[in-house]
């Protein structure tokens, strides 16, 4: 979920964003700590990258058959400092706040607030925050197992169980088969308050950092009136969360990132793994721990015959253990952000989101992203990248499932997209994904990894 608390943090931060570029003197260009080469910008992305502070802003509009026709904005604010700063080489910016405001016609909303200032105040401490809030009435589960969320899709035809079960539908054809008392058999509703802190500092020339941070949630989770998977699960005892819920975290994280530029890298690796500790000894309603594990790769193919064509690929896996609520199995915590699935936009963009949840996730995405143009309009500078991809992934209940059941149990699908780059920094994400399941259009700010 996108995250709201940062509106105080920001304001109480302006000075620090000052701070970090009026230190700098006009013909002073040395760092006060060295920073590996390979994390400098390209010269491209350099020559694009402007100068002091300023704000881009873009519609967020959107269709999707869950949560409707949704209309927002999201809008950013970067302070870059200037070329005689020597982190100018080095940062996508000095400091970035990001604010969106988003609603569906299906009564989905959310407000977000968030900051991210690297070296700051010209130290190797990096600092973000995150706060939101979100109201999503529109929200999917399928289970939080194998055995549950594996198989395909079934529906007897028109209700009527006297019929022959129709097996691996589509989804669409699995929705229209939901009436009556039925019709929000997989659906519930999110009221959500969160509030996400971390510091991390950099060694070995910026190549790695060590983060802790601090996270706490304030939920309510109910599900609609008449025949709900989500109320039966919670009547049995199979599953937890439902109702009211306050889960805090303690978080720690090992970062290995050599990307040239981290919202657009055009070269360099990011490895990651972090865990979340939920313990009621530290005001959380559950006790319950999560790992998550991710490595993505970046390379230039062909540099001589192409401006900028990226093979870029993810591969990842998370583990929940002990006895977490429902919802968590579908988060994955990252020093960039929380990544929601197994299905949507995040991770494997054929599928509905949330529709494969289990103790066990991995997913993995592939990416070519070749440059085919770019241009200035306005005194703004646009980039456009034809992106074909692919993803695949899996759940399972247990290690020993994952070793039995590895190629069972995985899903895949491919698709076509297009990503715009707004001044380096803001990337614009149009995907159309395919699976035997589903098709899927996105439009969303930021690459997928």
């Amino acid at each position: 979920m996108k995250n709201i608390l940062r509106l105080n943090i920001i304001i109480g931060l302006f000075p620090l964003f000052a701070s970090s570029q009026v230190n700098v003197n006009e013909d002073t260009l040395k760092l006060p700590f060295a920073i590996a080469k390979e994390k400098q910008l390209s010269e491209e992305d350099l020559a694009s990258k402007k100068e002091g502070m300023y704000v881009t802003g873009v519609p967020d509009i959107s269709s999707d058959p869950v949560n409707g026709f949704g209309v927002g904005a999201e809008g950013s604010i970067f302070f870059n400092g200037k070329k005689s700063d020597p982190f100018f080489k080095y940062t996508p910016y000095r400091a970035e706040i990001d604010v969106a405001l988003f609603m569906t016609s299906k009564q989905q909303k959310e407000i977000m607030m968030t900051v991210d200032v690297p070296y700051i105040l010209n130290t190797k401490w990096r600092l973000r925050g995150e706060l939101a809030y979100e109201i999503n009435p529109n929200l999917l589960y399928f289970g939080i197992n194998e055995k549950q969320t594996i198989p395909g899709l079934s529906y007897f035809p028109s209700g009527d169980s006297t019929q022959s079960m129709v097996h691996n539908a589509t989804y669409a054809a699995y929705e229209n088969s939901l009436t009556g008392q039925s019709t929000f058999y997989n659906q519930y509703t999110k009221k959500e308050a969160i509030l996400n802190i971390s510091m991390e500092r950099s060694m070995y020339e910026g190549r790695i950092r060590l983060l802790a941070g601090y996270e706490i949630a304030k939920l309510n989770l109910s599900p609609f009136a008449g025949n709900s998977l989500l109320a039966t699960d919670f009547q049995k005892g199979s599953i937890r969360g439902v109702g009211q819920n306050l889960v805090s975290f303690v978080q720690v994280g090992f970062i290995y990132d050599t990307r040239d530029l981290e919202g657009d890298p055009s070269s360099g690796i990011f490895a990651e793994v972090t865990n979340e500790l939920s313990l009621k000894a530290l005001g959380s309603q559950f006790n319950f721990n999560k790992t998550f594990a991710h490595v993505n790769v970046y390379h230039r193919l062909l540099p001589n015959s192409f401006k900028k064509l990226i093979f870029a690929a993810r591969f990842s896996m998370g583990y929940t253990a002990l006895d977490a609520p429902f919802y968590e199995y579908q988060d994955q915590w990252t020093s960039e952000g929380s990544i929601e699935g197994l299905g949507g936009g995040q991770t494997l963009r054929g599928f509905k989101q949330s529709r494969f949840l289990s103790r066990v996730m991995c997913f993995n995405n592939l990416e070519l992203r070749y440059r085919f143009g770019e241009f200035d309009l306005l005194q703004q500078h646009l980039a456009f990248s034809a992106v074909p991809f692919y993803d695949f992934g899996a759940v399972w209940d247990s290690s020993a499932s994952m070793r039995s059941q590895n190629i069972q149990n995985l899903r895949s699908n491919g698709g076509l997209g297009l990503r715009i780059a707004w001044n380096v920094n803001t990337i614009l994400r149009f995907d159309y994904a395919i699976s035997k399941e589903d098709k899927q259009f996105f439009f969303q700010i930021g690459h997928c990894f």
